[in-house]
């Protein structure tokens, strides 16, 4: 039997790193992803509520904030009474440590009512790892007390009961409270849930929240975009357990709740026109942990800057990997290091944090020539030699993402245009921050950027039926990949594009082959893989499309950026304003609101950062035309 990833776009959640919960629009936890999590581990999967000799009907949901949901219940009275007159709002909070539960039972009865209330929970220590399979069997502790360990004797976790009772059967906690109502009364209960990882290498953060920025426009609908992003983000920041004061943004509920180097620097580059702290946070959290040796097992490499940091190795037989605690195989993440450390410095980094990192500035330049051409040919590419790493190391991560037009997979090692473009524009970063500080080796980097670019000029483009544009990548032949992908997206406002080259770009970019009207398709409808439900290969990714408005903005093309923002703005109204990971690829004429990927994360870091190139896209045609 085939295990399926459980699917959430139906599911609501709340979220305050490391803690997350799932559950089902109604608040009842049981089945699938749903659950409280604490890190990689769910601690909770069951939660039902129940009022005996009562029916309990959910009406309502309503999402206050990432770290806030209420569900909102009528009770079915004693006698026929044609009016929901008896109600319970159930308000579930995520904090840094934990869950808790407030329940306000209200009557309008002109009579007095007891009510006996049951919450019963089932208490969990599932891998995420396991979960995100679509193992369905689920390991119970056998708590002492209210009390049990998920992992290990680092890791506890504890219910605390407010105004009632409670037993333990088994693996399940029964929490009960006896309310008695007088008329036109009004009574609160409720429980909490403390957890605590001992061990963690990531932990959450009580630093001031990232304020949201009032956005000046006539539309409401982006001011309600920029409210729940700011409200995601706020809920993703996470710290180093080594550098707590270092705070950066987790890669996305559930499956990503952690430090990934490409998700947080992406992120932190996209939110710096309105905050540069955890820009800031990001570089320094991950030059603690840059690499210092070649290790084949961990894909470090002196200079490298990591890919992702887990508590335990993390495995997925389904997807054919097995990743250490703390794995560096990405190629793309070092170079984004070194161009969000120039952008930071531009947007006011104080001098002296930015020379506490030029050595790490230094070691990430080297990996670009000695590490990051491991064949000497010029270009940044990758191959996994472990047999179980990542098969592609960009941001399209999975094994089946980099296609030829008639959707074949291309084989390694792999050479990816958006790479050669991040590596060009970190070289001339990196030489204007070596000059700016006193150090030497700037004319290098920057004969080294010119001969890219003229590389790149010669090997990359391809020619079809609509004319010239970039390939997607190389392969281990040095053969142009010719699928056509959103990958050229990132191409523009890195400099690595000569004028004409960037209008080519951005008319095939709004090609309806790759503009669905919400986005820009991850690749080609007129390839031979494409569907648009397929992870790389057909979908729209929001910080992806945000990345190609930005990149169009820095190049002049103001009116396509605005064109583009608008479609990922309608995009986010179709669902409720949050934008996930990924959805579908079909067209804004056919569907609407637009089609969830089933196991998409949300909230998602880069997503959520999205609204900062939209908003500034459509400010700009809007100020164009006034």
């Amino acid at each position: 039997m085939t295990l399926t990833q459980p699917y959430l776009a139906h599911l609501t959640g709340v979220f305050h790193a490391p803690v997350q919960a799932w559950s089902q629009p109604d608040g009842a936890m049981g089945d699938g992803a749903e659950g409280i999590y604490c890190g990689d581990e769910r601690i909770v999967s069951d939660a039902r509520l129940t009022v005996a000799e009562h029916e309990l009907r959910h009406v309502s949901t309503q999402m206050r904030s990432a770290t806030e949901v209420r569900f909102v219940y009528v009770v079915t009275a004693p006698a026929e009474v044609p009016d929901p007159l008896l109600t319970i709002h159930r308000t579930r909070r995520a904090s840094v440590d934990g869950v808790s539960e407030e329940l306000r039972i209200g009557s309008a009865l002109r009579e007095q009512v007891d009510l006996d209330l049951e919450l019963v929970l089932g208490l969990d220590r599932t891998s995420m790892e396991q979960i995100k399979s679509g193992r369905s069997a689920r390991d119970r502790p056998q708590p002492g007390g209210f009390r049990w360990s998920w992992r290990d004797d680092d890791t506890t976790a504890e219910v605390t009961v407010d105004e009632g009772e409670a037993d333990v059967f088994g693996s399940e906690v029964a929490v009960r409270w006896q309310v008695n109502l007088s008329p036109g009364a009004e009574v609160t209960v409720g429980w909490s849930l403390r957890a605590d990882d001992a061990a963690a290498p990531i932990l959450g953060t009580p630093a001031p929240p990232v304020p949201t920025p009032k956005v000046d426009t006539s539309d409401q609908r982006l001011q309600r975009l920029a409210d729940r992003a700011f409200s995601d983000l706020n809920s993703l920041r996470i710290a180093d357990r080594s550098l707590r004061d270092a705070v950066f943004l987790a890669a996305g509920a559930p499956w990503f709740y952690t430090m990934f180097g490409r998700d947080s620097l992406i992120a932190a580059r996209m939110l710096l026109p309105v905050d540069r702290s955890l820009a800031e946070g990001t570089l320094r959290a991950l030059a603690a942990r840059q690499g210092t040796k070649v290790d084949e097992e961990t894909a470090e490499q002196p200079g490298k800057i990591l890919h992702e940091v887990r508590r335990t190795d993390v495995a997925h037989d389904s997807e054919g990997f097995h990743l250490p605690p703390v794995y560096y195989g990405t190629i793309d993440a070092t170079p984004l290091w070194i161009n969000l450390l120039h952008d930071t410095w531009r947007a006011g980094m104080p001098d002296a944090d930015v020379t506490a990192l030029l050595d790490n500035l230094e070691a990430a330049l080297t990996w670009l020539g000695e590490y990051g051409d491991s064949d000497g040919d010029g270009f940044l590419e990758y191959l996994d030699t472990t047999g179980h790493g990542l098969a592609n190391q960009g941001w399209k991560d999975s094994g089946d993402s980099i296609r030829w037009h008639d959707g074949t997979i291309a084989e390694g090692p792999i050479a990816l245009c958006e790479v050669q473009a991040y590596a060009y524009e970190a070289a001339l970063n990196g030489a204007a921050l070596l000059d700016a500080f006193g150090r030497s080796g700037g004319d290098a980097w920057r004969s080294w950027a010119a001969a890219l670019k003229e590389r790149f000029r010669t090997a990359f483009w391809c020619l079809d039926q609509q004319g010239r544009y970039p390939a997607l990548a190389l392969d281990a032949k040095k053969r142009p990949v010719d699928g056509v992908s959103s990958n050229i997206g990132h191409l523009l406002g890195t400099g690595i594009l000569d004028p004409e080259e960037q209008r080519i770009v951005v008319e095939r970019l709004l090609d309806p082959t790759m503009f669905s009207g919400y986005g820009i398709r991850t690749l080609s409808t007129t390839n031979g893989a494409y569907w648009p439900l397929r992870y790389h290969a057909g979908s729209v990714w929001s910080h992806d499309t945000g990345i190609v408005i930005d990149g169009m903005l820095r190049d002049g093309f103001t009116e396509e950026a605005a064109q583009v923002a608008e479609g990922l703005l309608t995009a986010a109204e179709g669902f409720d304003y949050r934008l996930p990971e990924l959805f579908g690829g079909h067209r804004a004429d056919e569907v609407w609101p637009p089609v969830p990927y089933p196991a998409s994360c949300r909230p998602q870091a880069w997503a959520a950062t999205s609204v900062v190139p939209v908003a500034r896209a459509l400010g700009r045609r809007a100020g164009r035309r006034s």
